[in-house]
């Protein structure tokens, strides 16, 4: 996208680092205000456009700026939101407010037994009603709405829908076709349509038969609010590029490397993850306007 006023490019930009909030404090620091840090719908959609040689499929993991939260409503019914563009864990602050909390098993806002992050109730109820801890306020759509497809979606919003939906959803390997009509999936991926497109380019990239799509919905206790990230992993717990690894290892999620058990499920496969432990190192996609013209990457240094 280019403005004609300004001759800026919207410029992507992969932001690593082995310590999750600092990986996002650089991230947000290249977007600034006029940029984003890519969502897990906005990752998806930027894979189903590039070619397969590109850098956007040919890393072994990337950490989506989305994230899965279980919440109690006021009428105290168990649901599960999901939410794209930052949600709760939107800034470095909220990640180490969580990394200095008391090991305690009764503290209100550090780690869960599954490394996942607890959040406090007003966290909980906020979250519910659209309401951010930046002051921002985002739609929340309800799942069956939002399945149904909604016009011209922002940057940031959320899909709530009942924690059975989600603890149902798929988790493991699964076929196309059936992650297709998948319910968390879809919330993932920003809606029917991306989720077809998204899956119809992985099928063809993977060559499997089968993909991942992964949560802890069946292993949380629904009363305890908590949250966890969302990533993109490749191959086996990114333990080897696609080219080096069995097929038949990948389809049965038989890991090549070893993993401490809070960074990586024991079963990591390539997919979604929204499973993977909040203490973990970070790849995102930081992406925000540049000009061109003063910058040296396109400059001809030859004779």
């Amino acid at each position: 996208m280019t403005n004609d006023m300004t001759n800026k490019t919207m410029e992507a930009a992969i932001i690593f680092d082995t310590h999750l909030p600092d990986a996002l404090r650089r991230a947000l620091e290249y977007a600034g205000e006029e940029g984003f840090v890519a969502s897990m719908p906005q990752l998806l959609h930027a894979r189903s456009q590039a070619s397969f040689n590109n850098d956007i499929w040919n890393n072994w993991f990337f950490t989506s700026n989305s994230e899965e939260s279980t919440v109690t409503t006021p009428q105290g019914n168990h649901a599960a939101i999901v939410v794209h563009g930052g949600g709760i864990f939107s800034t470095p602050e909220r990640f180490r407010k969580l990394y200095l909390a008391s090991v305690n098993r009764e503290s209100l806002d550090g780690f869960t037994g599954l490394f996942g992050a607890k959040i406090l109730p007003e966290e909980a109820r906020d979250i519910q009603d659209g309401k951010l801890p930046d002051g921002t306020e985002i739609p929340i759509y309800p799942f069956d709405e939002f399945k149904s497809g909604i016009d011209n979606l922002p940057k940031r919003y959320g899909i709530i829908m009942d924690f059975s939906l989600a603890k149902e959803s798929i988790r493991g390997f699964a076929s196309f076709d059936q992650l297709k009509e998948d319910p968390l999936m879809i919330a993932r991926a920003g809606g029917v349509e991306a989720a077809t497109s998204y899956l119809d380019a992985a099928k063809k990239f993977y060559g499997t038969e089968v993909m991942g799509s992964w949560h802890r919905y069946g292993h949380v206790d629904p009363k305890q609010p908590q949250t966890w990230v969302s990533f993109v992993y490749d191959c086996l717990g990114g333990a080897s590029d696609k080219d080096n690894l069995d097929l038949k290892m990948r389809e049965e999620g038989i890991s090549d490397i070893w993993f401490t058990h809070y960074r990586i499920s024991r079963d990591a496969g390539f997919g979604l993850r929204g499973d993977t432990a909040m203490i973990n190192t970070a790849r995102y996609v930081a992406v925000a306007p540049r000009d061109p013209s003063t910058g040296v990457r396109d400059l001809s240094f030859g004779p």
